[in-house]
């Protein structure tokens, strides 16, 4: 529905109702599959399904979802939901639980949220920059809207994403990683090869080099290093950006075709949102350290140290899985959250209120990948941007979507996460934070750490911004999925010999597939 350049709202009373309800449905859910088995699966794609599923019900006014715009919204803010309550709000009270530390549950809780919800507005002020480009390859996104065109126009398009559907649902079935095999035609080719050689280095780490990478930091220490050169080349095309003439358009590459793109958020915006977020993350350390009253637990010193690093990794840290997630659909907040509780612990920061950190740090990401997932959606649904008017009020009503998203996932982990402590329901993830604060600072962990940086520095240089070699890379070691590396590697040489032609819309099939079957399995594995 587009009445001039006016786009559909998100509080729209019947389009919110229906989103606050798949919301608040995916947050419950993603809270009990991220507890028993350790994921998240892709919200965005089974709430673009049932979407399509409402718009063809003839009952009352269902019949309005058949609006391309209105089911994103909807998708948006389901996958707010189920990804906040899962990877920031249940994850990060977990952590302070599991440390004994009920008295801090709330506090945590509020941290999180705050950095939850300015993760998401920076996410947003970012989309669309050199930096974050919406022409970049932002893969689960382009699935889910492959879906949806695919379910409004039918014919031979909708034909091509059944049958990546069913192949995706089949393949997974069997194990075989069809989410990255789509991935692979869809995303930079060199970013996915980097990523299939690092999952398939840690996976077979003891046969090929005689040590288990997952019980070492290299890969942590690899990360480190591409991030830190990765940081100089956001910083270097925000410079250029600001420079760039206005009506000089840049070329972005999308599979392999040329697209003229040119950016709605400029170089000199970019460097105020890094400011303005930088002092959000800031403000929101500050409320949490008040709240949590760990003010007086530290020096004014420590204090200084702990305001300090919370607020610059939670920026470090969205930006960072920002990237990746841009390039590859991955989004290694776990690992990257390591890097900055490992670095907490050699800044002397005392044992609560590092855990605290560690929480408020994990939730600055997830819905800021999320997010950039849905804009991707939304840019092609609107037209790639073309009415720059249409796309900017779009990206608007879908910064308030995942917004509203992100703070029902918060009320229903508030409602919820008792029943999770008394049935010792809590993530993976949590458990292993909790343990690392519990272990304290290894003078060898700072060793690996800067030895390893040194290849990730190198490897980050040579791939430049663009391909991100060095990021991913290091994604691959931080991750234990060799059999997804392999399917990355094959899928990458299929393209070299074939092209992605033959691929185009069954790519996105393939995720959809996987989602949907990862979803609907993880459903039926937390119930019985």
């Amino acid at each position: 529905m587009k009445e001039g350049n006016r786009h559909v709202r998100a509080l729209e009373p019947a389009t919110l109702v229906i989103s606050l309800l798949m919301a608040a449905f995916a947050a419950v859910i993603c809270m009990q599959i991220i507890s028993r088995i350790g994921i998240t699966p892709n919200t965005s794609i089974v709430g673009a399904i049932l979407a399509m599923i409402l718009a063809r019900i003839p009952f009352g006014g269902l019949t309005r979802f058949r609006s391309l715009e209105r089911q994103n919204l909807v998708q948006t803010m389901a996958s707010a939901g189920g990804f906040a309550a899962a990877n920031c709000g249940l994850l990060a009270v977990g952590i302070v639980f599991l440390l004994g530390q009920p008295n801090l549950v709330i506090p945590m809780l509020i941290g999180s949220a705050l950095s939850t919800l300015i993760g998401i507005w920076f996410a947003c002020s970012l989309y669309d920059s050199d930096v974050y480009p919406a022409a970049a390859a932002w893969p689960p996104g382009v699935a889910t809207a492959e879906a949806l065109i695919a379910g409004d126009e039918g014919g031979h398009r909708a034909m091509r994403l059944v049958q990546g559907i069913l192949l995706g649902v089949v393949g997974t079935h069997f194990k075989l990683p069809m989410a990255g095999i789509g991935i692979v035609f869809i995303a930079n080719i060199f970013a996915m090869a980097s990523l299939g050689v690092g999952l398939v280095i840690r996976g077979y780490s003891p046969l090929l080099l005689g040590i288990d990478l997952g019980k070492t930091y290299i890969p942590h220490g690899v990360m480190i290093g591409a991030g830190f050169i990765s940081l100089l080349q956001a910083l270097a095309i925000i410079n250029r950006g600001s420079k760039r003439r206005p009506e000089t358009p840049r070329q972005e590459v999308s599979k392999e075709k040329e697209v003229q793109w040119e950016p709605t958020v400029t170089g000199e915006r970019v460097k105020q949102v890094l400011g303005h977020g930088t002092l959000l993350y800031l403000g929101g350390a500050v409320v949490m350290a008040l709240v949590a009253g760990i003010v007086s637990q530290m020096t004014a010193v420590q204090l200084l140290i702990w305001v300090v690093w919370a607020g610059l990794s939670a920026v470090i840290a969205a930006v960072l899985v920002g990237l990746s997630a841009m390039h590859s659909g991955w989004f290694p907040g776990f690992a990257i959250s390591v890097i900055f509780l490992t670095i907490g612990m050699f800044l002397k920061i005392p044992a609560l209120p590092l855990a605290l950190l560690t929480g408020y740090v994990a939730s600055a990401g997830p819905c800021f990948a999320d997010l950039g997932y849905d804009l991707k959606t939304g840019w092609l649904l609107r037209g790639r941007g073309k009415d720059v008017e249409y796309e900017l009020d779009g990206r608007r009503q879908q910064l308030i979507a995942e917004l509203v998203g992100g703070l029902v996932a918060m009320v229903v982990v508030f409602l919820f996460m008792n029943m999770h402590f008394k049935l010792d329901m809590l993530p993976p993830v949590s458990r292993v934070f909790a343990a690392t604060v519990k272990a304290g600072a290894n003078p060898d962990i700072l060793r690996q750490l800067i030895i390893w940086a040194i290849p990730g520095a190198i490897l980050q240089g040579i791939g430049g911004s663009g391909k991100a070699m060095g990021i991913l890379f290091a994604t691959g070691l931080l991750i234990q999925n060799p059999i997804y590396g392999i399917g990355v590697l094959a899928a990458v040489v299929v393209r070299l010999v074939f092209g992605t032609k033959f691929m185009e819309v069954r790519d996105a099939g393939l995720i959809a597939g996987d989602g949907i079957y990862g979803f609907v399995s993880a459903v039926v594995r937390t119930m019985f």
